[in-house]
């Protein structure tokens, strides 16, 4: 019975595989919309996608990444400013779309943009620090999206967008899992509500890697400039140790999990676009496959436990 249940499992990847392998065809006329494409995974998947053939629309910060990404493509790729917390950019930045891809629609939006601080504990923190981290996260994914849904029904194309596996369960205090909670809830709803439209939907939940969201110098220093503003009776009550055991356990968690190789992410996101069949999710990482995504699952007891286990030393009571 067991090796028939293993043969069954061994068909259905196989049978998966080769599904998966199917590819679109006339990629030169299947534009696509990357926003945050100064650094990392959005400047990694522009470059890799210009090279496949695919017109790129690469949405950048600023004016330095927008230079150096034109230096290094062809010009089938256009450069536009972005600011995703500015509705007025999103909408003007979508006029440019649409003009530039006609009745033909848009294949597909990649809402790369995002941001990894402030995080801390919850009581280091004020609703400005929600609202800031929110804006960039989840309202600028969902702002972006609805500005060129229409061009991507026209088109029957993809939406793409970047959550975490941090929007499955929620290791640590702040608003960065509150924000990737809130883009999995986007997600699967749009998901539903576009099916019938011909458009497929897709959300990619990397684990730790190795890209500015993840610069432990930025994560420290900004932990380090929470502290610094609390109110004393918070510092007390956490002890004068806990800020330089929550250092060194950033230090180590991220010389233990993160991972170098970012175009396993960037691969993902090329199937979700190019791929005939592409998935619901993808979970690009050792850290995420292995670790995290299993202990989602798990009874909270048992997470709380784990999570609890390492902690940063807190004042002894």
């Amino acid at each position: 019975m067991f090796l028939y249940i293993l043969g069954l499992v061994a068909v259905w990847f196989i049978c998966r595989w080769y599904r998966e392998t199917k590819r679109v065809s006339n990629k030169g006329d299947k534009y696509v919309y990357i926003t945050g494409c100064d650094s990392g995974f959005g400047n990694l998947l522009a470059k890799h996608l210009n090279k496949l053939g695919f017109p790129v629309i690469a949405g950048c910060y600023t004016e330095k990444g927008e230079n150096e990404l034109k230096k290094t493509t062809s010009d089938t790729l256009t450069t536009v400013h972005l600011d995703v917390t500015d509705s007025d950019s999103v909408n003007r930045v979508a006029a440019q779309i649409k003009s530039l891809v006609g009745e033909k629609g848009l294949w597909a939006v990649v809402n790369n943009a995002g941001v990894a601080v402030p995080s801390g504990p919850t009581d280091w923190l004020t609703i400005d620090d929600y609202k800031g981290m929110l804006a960039v996260n989840l309202c600028g994914v969902i702002d972006v999206t609805l500005s060129v849904l229409q061009l991507i029904k026209k088109a029957k194309g993809r939406v793409v967008n970047v959550a975490s596996v941090f929007g499955r369960i929620s290791p640590f205090g702040g608003p960065y899992c509150v924000s990737k909670y809130g883009v999995e809830a986007f997600n699967d709803s749009l998901r539903i509500n576009m099916a019938h439209f011909g458009v497929k939907v897709a959300c990619i939940e990397p684990g730790f890697f190795r890209t500015n969201v993840t610069d432990t110098m930025l994560l420290k220093n900004d932990l380090k400039r929470l502290w610094a503003r609390l109110p004393q009776d918070i510092k007390d009550s956490y002890g004068d140790q806990y800020l330089a055991s929550t250092i060194e356990k950033v230090d180590e968690r991220f010389s233990q999990l993160t991972d170098g190789n970012l175009m396993k992410v960037v691969s993902c996101m090329e199937h979700a676009i190019s791929a005939l069949h592409p998935r619901a999710r993808y979970s690009p990482g050792w850290d995420a496959k292995f670790f995290w995504l299993p202990l989602s699952y798990m009874p909270s007891c048992i997470s709380d436990r784990i999570f609890l286990k390492n902690l940063p030393k807190y004042k002894e009571t």
